[in-house]
């Protein structure tokens, strides 16, 4: 069973959400497999937007919902079986009226020590009109309130596709 430490926000109101090392989150080489990396990060980052009153309740009563563009993870160490991760959620951009936003977690294990990275950027979809939305108001308040990174950005919606990335269609139709 997934043991998760009640939420907490220590030093520089940085949020941290503790996951207990299951046998189901390794991988063929006995270590934390990179989906769970992905796992911990969402779980985290639906917490700390619970804190805000964004539960699953309140999203379906707005018609929105979270939408991710892309994420990336970065390993500095392995991390093995009976460990416990820590998982923080920083606020790395948002644009205005909170359409998109950007996190980053990061990983440490039971000694503290940072184990891995992962950046984030999404938005908020209308779950009717399946187009980016802005957040209410009130919600938009709260979200601008999180903690954030210290390299924290506005975000533009060029922001959202800076990666160069396109599609190659298997078919050019």
């Amino acid at each position: 069973m997934l043991k998760v430490e009640k939420n907490s926000f220590i030093k520089k109101k940085l949020f941290l959400k503790s996951f207990e090392i299951r046998w189901n989150d390794l991988d063929a080489n006995r270590h934390v497999a990179n989906i769970t990396y992905l796992g911990y990060a969402s779980e985290t980052r639906m917490g700390l937007l619970n804190t805000l009153g964004l539960t699953h309740k309140s999203l379906m009563a707005m018609d929105i919902g979270p939408i991710i563009f892309n994420e990336s993870l970065t390993y500095f160490k392995e991390v093995q079986p009976d460990d416990t991760i820590r998982v923080s959620c920083e606020l790395a951009g948002l644009s205005d009226h909170g359409a998109f936003f950007s996190f980053v977690h990061n990983f440490y294990n039971s000694e503290g020590k940072n184990v891995a990275l992962c950046k984030m950027m999404g938005g908020w979809i209308h779950l009717n009109s399946r187009k980016l939305a802005p957040l209410p108001k009130e919600m938009w308040r709260n979200f601008e309130a999180l903690p954030k990174t210290e390299d924290f950005k506005k975000l533009t919606p060029a922001d959202t596709r800076n990666s160069n990335i396109k599609p190659k269609h298997l078919y050019n139709n």
